[in-house]
């Protein structure tokens, strides 16, 4: 009986869980602007679980990677929740 299955699956759900409010302050403190640090993050993590020969944590480091680029897209689809009122807006100056 193998549980690795259980354990990506289980490590996919808590990561999207955490990146979820991660883009939500990554939008609201720094804007889309943010998006090269997730692209970096993604390229650097993808490299990274190459490399590693453990299955499991090289599963989990793609799993890391892919999160952070669909986080470039929901960056920008951030900025539309906010500019329709879901979520708050950094007020100027601050």
């Amino acid at each position: 009986m193998s549980f690795y299955g259980l354990i990506i699956g289980g490590a996919a759900f808590i990561l999207i869980g955490l990146f979820h409010p991660l883009i939500i302050h990554a939008e609201y403190h720094f804007g889309v602007k943010s998006w090269p640090a997730f692209l970096l993050f993604g390229i650097a993590l993808s490299i990274a679980s190459l490399l590693i020969k453990n299955s499991i944590l090289s599963s989990i480091l793609g799993i890391i990677a892919f999160c952070s680029f669909w986080s470039i897209k929901e960056l920008f689809e951030q900025r539309k929740r906010v500019a329709r009122g879901w979520f708050p807006k950094k007020p100027r100056g601050v």
